[in-house]
């Protein structure tokens, strides 16, 4: 057991798999948040205020596709 802790360095193990596992969780995240607030909308719309089935559909996939826009893949040069 003592050879285990004696054989760990901090900081020389690869973060490429952590790094690859965080980016995937943030879209993860991102696109569950998304999902989420455009069935709130068109639930709210539809059932809630009464605008009908179209009335909460539409605005809907408005809100959804300016969701997937914004959270697009960014090229790397502009995430930093």
């Amino acid at each position: 057991m003592a050879e285990a802790a004696a054989e760990y360095h901090h900081g020389d193990q690869p973060v490429e798999d952590h790094v690859r596992t965080y980016h995937s969780f943030l879209t993860l995240a991102k696109v569950a948040a998304l999902h989420l607030a455009v069935i709130i909308l068109v639930c709210t719309l539809w059932f809630c205020v009464g605008a009908g089935f179209f009335g909460g559909l539409i605005p809907g996939v408005i809100v959804a596709a300016v969701g997937i826009w914004f959270l697009r893949a960014k090229p790397l040069a502009a995430r930093h």
